[in-house]
Order: structure tokens, then sequence, then C-alpha cells
């Protein structure tokens, strides 16, 4: 068998792997964090998280498969640990960068989430009292 083949093997084996990998990863450690951006909604965070795994297996996926070709036969040994190498650091930069990237957008959502519930009394007002009165003005004095 023709070098070059082994290297697409193991290039797709190792890259779909890690990709699988990453995603369970995400997808089981995510759950919390996309339920605390959804506000505590169970449903949306699981199928917030379920959509974004999907997509998260099609970018990767179709990368790893465009990113296949070789542009140099691969012939020794070295040849074949050269071009792994190349590929498979490639995969893990972009599922880094991906991942980054979730974050960096889930986390934007959240911060916008809290300045909101900031904004928010936790108590509708009940009334208003009129100047001059409460217990932080002084009591009149007798003249």
């Amino acid at each position: 068998m023709d070098l070059t083949v082994v290297a697409y093997v193991i290039y797709l084996l190792i890259s779909v792997a890690l990709t699988i990998w990453v995603a369970r990863t995400l997808s089981r450690n995510g759950k919390v964090f996309l339920a605390d951006v959804l506000h505590g909604n169970e449903k949306l965070a699981d199928a917030v998280n379920h959509l974004l795994v999907v997509g998260f297996y099609l970018v990767n996926l179709g990368f790893v498969t465009l990113y296949l070709k070789n542009s140099d036969a691969v012939t020794d040994a070295r040849g074949l640990f050269d071009a792994l190498s190349v590929k498979v650091g490639v995969v893990l930069l972009v599922l880094g960068v991906m991942h980054l990237g979730n974050v960096y957008v889930l986390n934007r959502i959240r911060r916008r989430g809290m300045m909101e519930r900031e904004h928010t009394p936790p108590v509708a007002p009940q009334g208003w009292t009129p100047p001059g009165t409460g217990p932080w003005t002084a009591p009149a004095t007798k003249a």
C-alpha cells in the first residue's frame, strides 16, 4: 500500500476521533454554561447545545475532509510523520479556535443577560414617598 494512502487513513482516524472527543467534551461541560446563559431554561439549553454540536461536527469534519489532500507524495516513514504532524496540528488549531469563538460568543450573550437582570428591580415599586419624609430626614425643630 502507498504511504500517502496510509497517511490519509491515519490522518482521518486521528482527526475524526479528536473532533468527536472535543464535541462530546464541549457538549457535556457546556450544558451548565448554556443553562446560565439562557436563564435556567434547561430544554432550550439542551436544544441549543445539540445545535451547536451539529454545527461543530459539520464545520470541523468539512475542514478535515477538505484538508485531506497532500501536495507531496509520502515516500518514507519520516515523510509520513511530517505530513501527519502538520495536518493534525492544523486540525487541533482549528478545533481550538472554534472552541474559543463559541465561548466568546456565549460569554457575550451571558454578559448581556446579566446586564439586563441588573437593570430590572428585584421587587416592583409599591408606591412613592413624598419629599422631606422618611427616616433619613432630620426632624423639624420648634422655634
